[in-house]
């Protein structure tokens, strides 16, 4: 469980790199946001998906934390 939240989280912060750098018209078209032709940066998109990215490594952290008996 805690090797696929850092996964997901490195993945979320890949997409908000390409959010914060590339026009909507540049995106992939299953990327939601794309428009074609358009010169938009998606901001809004890309400090969700850092968010995103700060809950699953903390998630990650959560579940790799060692049990110790008391």
């Amino acid at each position: 469980m805690r090797m696929l939240a850092y996964l997901l989280a490195i993945v979320c912060i890949v997409l908000a790199a390409m959010y914060y750098v590339i026009p909507a018209g540049h995106l992939p078209p299953f990327m939601p946001g794309y428009i074609a032709g358009s010169a938009h940066i998606h901001h809004t998109h890309a400090y969700a998906a850092v968010v995103a990215a700060i809950v699953l490594f903390v998630l990650g952290w959560f579940f790799g934390r060692s049990r110790r008996p008391a």
